[in-house]
């Protein structure tokens, strides 16, 4: 991840810039010399705030394919119960 540095008139000049540098890494723009606001793409914001997924939108991210996954099976045993019947 590249982090690009812009001044705030050099935002307004060249916006195309900004968006094409923001899909490599942060763009630090800066307002008079001091740094005032990050542009990212919207899919780094969502991934920065925790946005939530659902089921379908996780498991269809890009990259699941490589993945390997090799969960140990579970041996689910039934246990014995009582019925019979107790008196106290």
């Amino acid at each position: 991840m590249s982090i690009t540095s812009l001044s705030s008139r050099a935002l307004n000049h060249d916006v195309s810039r900004a968006k094409k540098a923001a899909k490599k890494g942060p763009v630090v723009i800066s307002d008079r010399g001091k740094p005032s606001y990050v542009l990212m793409t919207y899919s780094e914001f969502e991934r920065l705030t925790g946005r939530r997924r659902n089921l379908v939108d996780a498991l269809s991210m890009s990259g699941l394919s490589a993945i390997e996954l090799d969960p140990a099976r579970t041996e689910i045993t039934a246990r014995e119960v009582d019925l019979s019947l107790s008196t106290c």
